[in-house]
């Protein structure tokens, strides 16, 4: 996905190593630039005061003094804007349910290839989600098939079920058009209608959705 704007990201994480190396990868990439570094949720909101041009935030989920959770949560109430990105290194599906619900966009393993770092940040730049293919594979195989939630599926067309499946892919509006031999448009108001059926507020959200009534197989 190209970008004319750079992309400011900000790294939030404890483990000095860890970010620092983050931070000189990313700085080596066409179109981004960390300018803001945080320890914690805590130093995070801090420096978000001095550096409100933030676009992107990677964020770990467990830190010291504030959980990535918790500082998500406060990003999203105080600088909707600013998209973020979680990082973790846990599979607990419960977890990432909360964190969708907390206004996250995207999530990576921490074990992810720069490229889809990368990536994630300028899809979530955009205005979409991204989640770690490896990610969403862990949390299909984890999930059990839910009889009790099969009822909330029945209201999708199959039309539409095809679209929220490349919807979980991560494909454009444009690119499912273009899959599906059907006009842009015409995925824009299937995607709206998938929204106001399932109850979603977002992208991020209708991934699990999905996730959770096995919908997609990666």
């Amino acid at each position: 996905m190209e970008t004319t704007k750079e992309i400011n990201v900000a790294v939030v994480e404890d483990h000095q190593l860890f970010r620092e190396g983050l931070v000189r990868l990313l700085d080596l990439q066409p179109g981004i630039k960390v300018n803001m570094q945080a320890e914690n949720g805590v130093d995070m909101l801090r420096k978000l005061e001095q550096t409100p041009d933030v676009n992107v935030i990677l964020m770990d989920l467990n830190m010291p003094e504030m959980s990535g959770m918790e500082a998500t949560r406060r990003v999203s109430e105080l600088y909707p804007d600013i998209s973020v990105i979680a990082l973790s290194m846990h599979g607990d599906r419960e977890y990432y349910f909360e964190m969708v619900d907390a206004g996250a966009k995207g999530f990576l393993l921490k074990s992810s290839e720069l490229s889809e770092v990368v990536e994630a940040v300028r899809t979530v730049y955009e205005g979409g989600s991204y989640f770690s293919q490896e990610l969403l594979r862990t949390l299909v195989e984890q999930l059990q098939p839910a009889a009790t939630e099969q009822e909330n599926t029945e209201t999708l067309s199959e039309r539409e079920t095809e679209v929220l499946i490349e919807v979980c892919r991560g494909l454009s509006n444009q690119e499912i058009a273009d899959k599906l031999f059907i006009s842009k448009r015409t995925v824009d108001k299937h995607r709206a209608n998938i929204l106001q059926k399932t109850g979603c507020r977002n992208t991020a959200n209708l991934v699990f959705f999905a996730i959770k009534h096995r919908l997609i197989e990666l």
